[in-house]
Parts: structure tokens; sequence; C-alpha cells
């Protein structure tokens, strides 16, 4: 995890969007616990009440739970519940904007679909 202690997001968030990325990418596993908001504050140097606000805001999207007297763990479910948030995200952020200019451009439907298939074959994935 890397924080940006310059940065004008506030740490909290910080804190939840680096868990949550690592449990999209699998560094933490469905089902298993996660660092306490000791060992985070401690390695990183932010103060507990900061870390464990971030997880909050997890255990309110409902990623990770927690288990009394034993920690947080990563919910079942969790990774399907974050690609289908950034699903919807992207949706909104990227495709409806793709659209909307498109539309403006004169684009049709197919002339978009064109576009989008040339930008996968160019692309460098």
């Amino acid at each position: 995890m890397e924080f940006n202690f310059n940065s004008t997001e506030p740490l909290y968030q910080q804190v939840a969007e680096q868990l949550e990325e690592a449990i999209f990418t699998g560094s933490f596993t469905e089902d298993k616990q996660i660092p306490s908001t000791t060992e985070i504050s401690k390695q990183f140097h932010i103060n507990p009440a900061t870390v464990l606000k971030g997880m909050n805001l997890l255990v309110a999207k409902e990623l990770i739970e927690k288990r009394r007297g034993i920690g947080m763990f990563v919910k079942v479910g969790a990774v399907a519940t974050i690609e289908q948030q950034r699903k919807e995200s992207f949706y909104a952020d990227y495709i409806l904007n793709v659209v909307t200019e498109a539309q403006k451009l004169g684009l049709t439907e197919e002339k978009l679909v064109q576009l989008i298939e040339r930008g996968y074959q160019n692309g460098t994935n």
C-alpha cells in the first residue's frame, strides 16, 4: 500500500481504496483476515482511528466484516461486488460520455462500435 500524505483526498479514503484494490486483485482473498488497524497504522505511520475509519467504509460497502475478538475479514462475494460497482462506475463515468460525444459528432452506433473495435485492435492488451 502507498499513501499520499500531500493529497487533498483524505487518508481514510486512501486506506479504503487501497484495501479495496488489494481485495479486487487478490492480495486479500475472500473469507481471509486482513491486517489489523494496528498493523497498518504502525507500518504506514497512520493514526489507528484513520485506518479504522477507512475500514469502516468497506464494512459499510459490505466488502469486509468485523468478527468480534478476531479481526476484519474479506466477505465472501466481495470481489464480485467490487467488479459490479466498477462496471457501473465505468458505464456512468465513461460510456455515457462517449455515447454523448459520439451523438454530437453524428456517429452512428455501428460507427462507434467500429471505433471501439479499432481501439481494442490497436490496444496494448
